[in-house]
Parts: C-alpha cells; structure tokens; sequence
C-alpha cells in the first residue's frame, strides 16, 4: 500500500487526501467559489519526489492479457467500459462524464468535458471499439432510465455511473482472469481503471507513435514552449492513433 510517511501514515493514503482536497476545490473553482486549485501545485512539489523514489510501478499487461480480460467479459456495458478505458486511456472520472451526444459516430471521436487536468478534449476510438460500444448502445435502451439523464454508461437504476461503479466493472472482471489480487498490498499485483492509462500509453510508445501524440491522446498539460506553440493536425493525429492503437480481436 505504500510506504511510511510521517507518523503512521502510508504514501497512497496521502494521495487520497490529496486527491479528495484537489476534486473539492475543483469543485469550488467551477462554481466560481475561488480562483484557483492551489491544492494541484502543493501536492506536486511536496508528494512527487516520494513517489518518483519509493512509489511501486503500476501493474502492465500485455496485449494479448488485454484480449483475454476484454473477451471474457460478458455484459455489455462493462465490456466497452473496459475497452473505453483501454483503447483511449481517459481518466475514470473523464469516462463517467461522458454523455451520448458527445459520441461522433462519424468520426469515431468523443469530446470530452473540459477538465483541468485536461489540454485535450477530443479522443479518437477504433472499430473494434465502435462495434462495442455500439452494442452497449442496443443494451443500454433496456434499462429504465432516470428523466433527463444523457450519461453513455449507467448504473442498474438508471442513473449515471460512479466512480466505483467504474471500479468494480473493471477490477472483477480483472480478478476472474486472475489479474487482479484485491486481497495484495502490492499496487503491482491489483488491475485497476488507472491501469488501462497505462496499458494505453505504453503500448502506443512501443508501437512507435510520437511522444507528442501521445501527450496529446493523454490529454497532458502544455507546459513547455514547444508544447504550447506547437500545432497538432487532428487528422494527422487520428490517422497515428489508428496505426498504432492495439487490436484485440474483440468478440
């Protein structure tokens, strides 16, 4: 679970304050409330030296492990949950976000919510994944869904899903293929949603595509000159992501 920090508190636990405190005051600086998350910066100066020395690597699978977790999943709307995460590497809270309308069946593209951890909001997904998420589509007109709501996934009462409905979709599936070890306090031996970011990025690298477009699939901030004055060609970044995204062979 992470390493002694202070009296009595473990590394990740302060991560999860931390997180608590940053998705707060996001909170606050939407509604206007204050300025600015001054939570972002605190936490970067003070708790990424610890992790960068101490903190364990999270767990990576292979593509064919990816196949096998995918293709074992049954139900619809956890299987795209799954192949969403995996095949555009948004964040959980990014996924849970997302509204039918902001799917574009055409371009096979999604825009998601601004964010401020967040540059880009467009991702792109492949045909295995629009066939997948097409069929959550047909599954999801079963379910009795609540007045008004516009969310892509939902939960079994028809409401938008949850972070740790998310969570669960992900880590049970993972455990059935023996994945994911809930009862471990290694990090490396659980398979959580974060896990598919990583999954993504990596893979994207050892298939060649450029560091900056990766950077941009992910999202990254801007933070370097070059970053902020150099220009993305959508279709150029599209056509780089197609090449390089695994394919499952998703059934």
């Amino acid at each position: 679970m992470g390493f002694l920090v202070g009296q009595g508190y473990v590394y990740n636990t302060l991560l999860q304050y931390f997180a608590a405190l940053s998705g707060f005051s996001d909170y606050l600086v939407w509604e206007g409330i204050i300025q600015t998350n001054s939570v972002i910066p605190f936490r970067k100066r003070y708790l990424k030296q610890y992790k960068n020395q101490h903190g364990p690597e999270r767990k990576l699978i292979s593509v064919e492990e990816m196949a096998k977790l995918t293709n074992s999943i049954l139900d619809p709307r956890d299987k795209a949950i799954l192949t969403l995460l995996a095949k555009t590497g948004i964040r959980r809270g990014e996924l849970i976000g997302i509204d039918v309308d902001e799917v574009d069946w055409v371009e096979q593209s999604i825009r998601l919510k601004p964010h401020p951890k967040r540059s880009n909001c467009t991702v792109f997904f492949d045909d295995e994944t629009d066939s997948v998420l097409r069929r959550w589509m047909k599954a999801r007109q079963n379910y009795h869904i609540e007045k008004e709501c516009k969310a892509l996934f939902i939960n079994e009462r028809g409401g938008r899903l949850k972070r740790h409905g998310v969570y669960h979709a992900v880590t049970k599936h993972a455990q059935h293929v023996d994945i994911h070890n809930p009862r471990s306090k290694k990090m490396e031996e659980h398979f959580t949603p974060h896990c598919c970011r990583h999954w993504f990025t990596t893979h994207l690298r050892r298939n060649g595509m450029r560091r900056e477009f990766i950077k941009e699939l992910r999202g990254d901030a801007r933070n370097e000159a070059v970053d902020i004055y150099d220009h993305i060609d959508k279709k150029e970044l599209k056509r780089a992501y197609l090449a390089a995204i695994p394919v499952l062979g998703i059934v």
